[in-house]
């Protein structure tokens, strides 16, 4: 059985984030979300820099390449906000997203926690707690579940 190399986790507030993380993680985001998925979309939405927002990742030793990412921001009428979790294609099937959503959670604490899930992942949010809040919705041509955790 071949073992997987560790992933360390890492965590920033927008402001700490050097360029070269940040261009390494917009980057990931991109092959997954617009080049993987072949949906061209606003994937800078001016969301990434905003004081309260939080940067999620895992890399492994050497690598300048995130293999996993989620983006937590924090709602201008309180709350906060799960976004952009993926993986890289290569790194995927090792409990990655699990553990940033994990991490993510621990940010959040009892706070409310809202997200916007692509449908086939529905039952992985669900395992956090989330349950679906409206009907399906199309977005960027991908259909999605709005998902809320209340503590």
């Amino acid at each position: 059985m071949s073992r997987q190399p560790h992933a360390t986790l890492r965590r920033q507030w927008s402001a700490d984030l050097t360029t070269g993380q940040l261009y390494a993680l917009l980057a990931l985001r991109v092959d997954v979300f617009v080049v993987e998925q072949a949906c061209p979309y606003p994937e800078l939405d001016g969301r990434d820099l905003e004081p309260g927002t939080r940067h999620l990742w895992l890399e492994s030793a050497g690598s300048p390449h995130p293999e996993a990412y989620l983006r937590l921001l924090e709602e201008p009428g309180g709350g906060f906000r799960i976004g952009r979790v993926c993986t890289a294609r290569a790194a995927r099937g090792r409990g990655h997203s699990r553990r940033l959503v994990d991490a993510a959670l621990v940010e959040v604490g009892d706070a409310d926690c809202v997200l916007d899930a692509q449908t086939y992942v529905v039952d992985f949010y669900a395992s956090f707690g989330f349950v679906p809040e409206g009907a399906e919705f199309i977005e960027d041509g991908i259909p999605h579940q709005r998902m809320r955790r209340s503590r």
